[in-house]
């Protein structure tokens, strides 16, 4: 009996001494405020609201000690300003699509995606289990930046065009928004890319500025409008087949973290990551029907146009290893991972996904 009431009585002295030495490492930690520049606008509650995810998570789980504001495109830099403003230490963090930098360096653009790239899944893959985080990481060290995956849109839709697509010809000097580097094949095509942020596509379809546009997919489409001026939608989007979004953090700012928050940074970037992906998968559906139902025209790509795209985006691959030594080196690792990926979805997803896409249910 004695010996219970002293295990006892040592056993809450235990972890009253636990606590105590335990608290100050919790609460002692500093209270920190951040920017995030987003470069997109607010209206997009799932590709801006991917930072929001981010934000919200790391303050609750540092119980509101690291805050960090979410500023939309155009309301600190422009919203290909970011990786300037993230550089320079102007803001701390950035969220952004990584290959609207490709005119830096194309190597940006594995970060995010290429024509005939890796889908949304594979991308993770690479990223988190493959070598794609630490070949990007050591890349990103010229510019002071230290990425996230944050978000990922899926397979995107083809964009919207006021004339329809027949075959290849109909490409020829069409004006067409395309984020990315998909415009670097799309102009060896013989389309016209024309590079516009979100928040001003719809202005510059309907005065007639572009032909055509892309954006992600039937939902943001919608809020979008692009149906209301150009009533042609094309699938599958070539150019992206599973596009990621990344956190970028100045690495001054990183380093100064604690190690503690630099896992909840972690921790928070990965769930807004699935976060975003689920949003656009559980919301694209609706969207879609409700397009249908207001007249939109769905068109499969040309299988021409197709072809076309993909033996220049391969030729354009193989110019860029022998000209760019961060492309070459990223590239090779992605090529690989992207040739294994594909041998094993042929199988096991791609014969479930037939399948059950042919069924009515």
């Amino acid at each position: 009996m004695e010996r219970r009431s002293f295990l006892k009585k040592a056993g809450v002295g235990l972890a009253a001494g636990a606590a105590t030495v335990a608290a100050p490492a919790v609460h002692a930690q500093q209270t920190i405020r951040w920017r995030l520049a987003s470069s997109f606008p607010k209206s997009l509650d799932t590709i801006y609201g991917g930072a929001e995810v981010f934000a919200k998570t790391v303050s609750e789980m540092t119980g509101g000690k690291f805050t960090i504001s979410v500023h939309a495109g155009g309301e600190l830099m422009p919203p290909f300003g970011v990786v300037d403003g993230v550089q320079q230490g102007t803001v701390e963090c950035a969220h952004t699509a990584p290959y609207y930098f490709f005119g830096k360096d194309e190597t940006f653009a594995l970060d995010c995606a290429i024509p005939f790239g890796l889908n949304s899944r594979q991308m993770t893959a690479w990223m988190y289990d493959g070598n794609g985080l630490s070949l990007m990481r050591e890349f990103y060290k010229n510019y002071n930046i230290v990425n996230f995956p944050l978000g990922n849109t899926g397979a995107q839709m083809g964009g919207w065009y006021r004339k329809e697509l027949k075959s290849l010809a109909d490409l020829k000097g069409l004006k067409m928004r395309i984020g990315g580097f998909g415009g670097k094949v799309l102009e060896r095509i013989g389309g016209v890319p024309q590079n516009i942020p979100g928040g001003e596509i719809y202005q510059a379809l309907e005065k007639g500025t572009i032909d055509a546009t892309e954006w992600i997919g039937p939902y943001d489409d919608l809020k979008l409008g692009f149906n209301k001026v150009a009533p042609n939608y094309y699938y599958p989007a070539w150019w992206e087949g599973g596009p990621q979004l990344v956190l970028y953090v100045n690495s001054k700012a990183y380093e100064s973290l604690s190690a503690e928050y630099k896992a909840i940074l972690a921790a928070a970037a990965g769930h807004a990551h699935i976060v975003m992906q689920s949003m656009y998968d559980a919301r694209n559906p609706g969207a879609l029907k409700q397009l249908v139902a207001a007249g939109t025209k769905l068109h499969r790509m040309p299988k021409d146009i197709m072809d076309a795209a993909f033996r220049e985006a391969m030729a354009l691959y193989a110019d860029l290893s022998q000209k760019n030594p961060n492309w070459k080196k990223v590239y090779a690792d992605y090529a690989k991972f992207r040739a294994d990926q594909n041998l094993w979805f042929r199988f096991a997803e791609s014969g479930f996904d037939s399948y059950m896409q042919a069924q009515k249910l």
